[in-house]
C-alpha cells in the first residue's frame, strides 16, 4: 500500500484538554512576523566622515556579538561586487582560529582595522573596516564564493567581532542607530 500526502495532512480540529477547549495551532501563523535580524539585533551604522558613500552596518546582539557588514547603501552594490578577499596586507583574516568561551586565539582588532577587501566590477577596491574594537571570532567564508550574499541582512555579514564588555556602551554611543542613520541619509 502506497502512502499519499493526504495521509500526513494535519486535520485542524478543536481539542478538549482538561475540560478546556483548545483551538488548533494551525491558525497561530503570524503573517508579518519580524525577521530574526529585526527581532534579535540592533542595527548600528558607521559612516566614515570623509567617505559618506561607504557606510557599514553592525548588527549588535544582546550577547554583545557584532556582525559587521556593508550597509545596503554602500557604493560597491551600485558598481557590482566581483570578489571579496580576507587577505589584508600580511594577515589572512580567514586563518583566524578561536577556541573556548572567551574566544582565545582571536585576532585583536581596532575600530579602523581592515577585515576584508571588496573588489568591484570596475576594479575599484573598498576596505571593510571592523568598526568595533574587540576580538575577531569568525569571518564569513561563504561570501568569497558568493559575493552577492553581502546584500542579505544577517547572512551577508563579513565578520563576527566580540567587543569587550566595557566597550559596548561606548560603541553604541559612537555608532548611529537606524533612525539617526536614515535621517542622515535623507539630509545627504
Amino acid at each position: 500500500m502506497m502512502t499519499t500526502p493526504d495521509d500526513y495532512w494535519y486535520e485542524e480540529e478543536t481539542q478538549e484538554i482538561c475540560g478546556i477547549k483548545v483551538p488548533p495551532i494551525v491558525n497561530d501563523f503570524i503573517e508579518h512576523q519580524p525577521s530574526i535580524v529585526d527581532r534579535f539585533y540592533t542595527k548600528l551604522y558607521n559612516v566614515p566622515p570623509n567617505k559618506p558613500d561607504e557606510p557599514q552596518q553592525i548588527l549588535f546582539h544582546s550577547n554583545r556579538i557584532c556582525l559587521v557588514g556593508l550597509a545596503k547603501e554602500h557604493v560597491a552594490f551600485e558598481k557590482g561586487i566581483r570578489s571579496v578577499s580576507f587577505e589584508v596586507g600580511k594577515f589572512d583574516r580567514s586563518e583566524n582560529k578561536v577556541s573556548g568561551r572567551k574566544k582565545s586565539g582571536g585576532m585583536i582588532l581596532q575600530a579602523d582595522s581592515t577585515l576584508a577587501l571588496v573588489t568591484c566590477v570596475d576594479d575599484s577596491v573598498y576596505k571593510v573596516r571592523s568598526c568595533v574594537q574587540g576580538k575577531l571570532v569568525e569571518v564569513n567564508d561563504r561570501i568569497v564564493n558568493d559575493p552577492d550574499m553581502l546584500r542579505l541582512s544577517g547572512e551577508g555579514y563579513v565578520a563576527i567581532v566580540m567587543p569587550k564588555l566595557e566597550h559596548c556602551d561606548a560603541l553604541r554611543e559612537r555608532l548611529l542607530d537606524e533612525k539617526a542613520y536614515h535621517k542622515m541619509r535623507e539630509n545627504k
